[in-house]
């Protein structure tokens, strides 16, 4: 039979349809699985993975025909982790904050390219990037990112900083007859309405959650950490006018007051929470409020820094790894967080050693990068666990991380919604 140039054509295109429906049934077969929602490790399972998403999972599920097939039997396959406090856009190169004067907010839109593929290939398919000095350059990489334009993980951004002027989280530290471009000072407010009016901003150009400072900062110059900076009511404000938009309230805190203040205002997460107190948890376990730790970044403060910086760190973070220990005693919920950027990008996974080390259980640790970190988010029915109707968020490491949780320092195997994008 003479097809003819058109009619073979179209087989070909019939069949390309047909191998890029085969491509969307992913299979995966898994030696152990962690389940994170009932806090188990599970022996071999199947996940059948349809058009990015996870369609059935068990110990006996059919391989349907025509799928592709990925062999993971002899690795411990796990929900994608989720980083609930990075910082994607800083420059790795370059810790001090006047270093943004150096550059553009072009230089920085395409120097976080490297960053967020580093990021996800470390095994984090999604983050909540809490700020970016360069206003808006977070929001043209999330949106690079779902476009397909660019490698990284899911990002759930705030934008830029709000904060008082010459505040922790500015760009200080020049001259006072400088002044700055607007990207450098978008988020900054000094009354309850002018957060208010900042926060509309944002939500106008489409973030995903408010990051507000109420204590002083260690990687900002002429900033005490220990200090109240934001108001109660310029808090309250915050996390009112975030709300009115369907969105959650991040609040930088190392002080115990500015912690307790930003509680009472309705905060959705406290981080770093460094100087926390007793009363600090009570209220944290009484409001529900999660805290994000970031503990390695005690450990990346260094030479690479002012000194200003160094000496700031030295003298408050030998408190946060006791109180971190008392908090996960005290039960108050914790979110996995790096603060990422600060170290360097795609170590991400150096935090669980830490979290094991003060308290918590290698389960403990991967829940809070999994659930907790879903829950803080808002978006528990899309990932945090390996479930049917979930996206397929899917990583792998050899071994098994509930005994040795440093396993998650290599991870081997990354699949973010249905797309591989490592594998060993």
């Amino acid at each position: 039979m003479k097809l003819g140039i058109f009619g073979t054509l179209a087989l070909m295109l019939l069949g390309a349809g047909l191998a890029d429906a085969a491509d969307r049934v992913v299979v995966i077969r898994a030696g152990h699985l962690l389940d994170t929602e009932s806090g188990r490790s599970l022996g071999p399972q199947t996940i059948i993975v349809r058009d990015g998403a996870i369609a059935e999972i068990g110990a006996s599920v059919p391989t349907p025909a025509n799928a592709r097939v990925i062999d993971l039997s002899a690795y411990t396959v796990l929900p994608g982790l989720i980083d609930a406090h990075t910082h994607l856009t800083i420059d790795q190169h370059d810790q001090d904050p006047l270093g943004e004067l150096d550059h553009t907010a072009a230089e920085r839109a395409f120097g976080s390219i490297p960053n967020a593929r580093a990021v996800l290939l470390a095994g984090f398919t999604t983050v909540r990037d809490l700020g970016s000095y360069r206003a808006l350059v977070d929001v043209a990489l999330r949106d690079a990112i779902n476009r397909g334009d660019v490698v990284g993980p899911r990002m759930y951004v705030a934008g830029a900083y709000v904060t008082i002027t010459g505040g922790a989280g500015a760009v200080t530290g020049f001259a006072p007859d400088l002044n700055l471009p607007w990207d450098l000072r978008f988020g900054n407010a000094n009354s309850a309405s002018e957060v208010r009016e900042r926060i509309r901003a944002l939500a106008g150009q489409r973030v995903d959650v408010i990051k507000m400072f109420a204590t002083g900062a260690i990687l900002t110059h002429n900033s005490n950490p220990s200090a109240r900076e934001a108001t109660p009511e310029e808090l309250s404000a915050g996390a009112d006018e975030a709300h009115n938009f369907g969105l959650k309230l991040a609040v930088h805190a190392h002080g115990a007051e500015g912690i307790k203040a930003a509680i009472r205002a309705g905060a959705a997460s406290i981080e770093h929470g460094t100087l926390m107190d007793d009363e600090g948890r009570a209220l944290m376990k009484q409001h529900g409020t999660y805290l994000v730790p970031t503990l390695e970044v005690r450990d990346c403060v260094g030479g690479n820094y002012p000194p200003e910086f160094v000496a700031k760190a030295k003298q408050i973070m030998g408190f946060q790894l006791q109180n971190f220990r008392k908090a996960v005693e005290a039960g108050v919920k914790i979110a996995f967080g790096t603060d990422i950027g600060v170290c360097p990008f795609g170590q991400n996974g150096r935090e669980f050693n830490l979290m094991v080390q003060n308290g918590m259980t290698p389960m403990q640790a991967i829940q809070a990068a999994t659930m907790g970190g879903a829950d803080l988010l808002g978006i528990a029915d899309k990932v945090g666990s390996i479930r049917a109707g979930k996206l397929a968020d899917l990583i792998a490491v050899r071994g098994d991380p509930l005994n040795n949780v440093r396993l998650l320092e290599d991870v081997r195997f990354v699949m973010k919604q249905g797309e591989v994008y490592k594998q060993d």
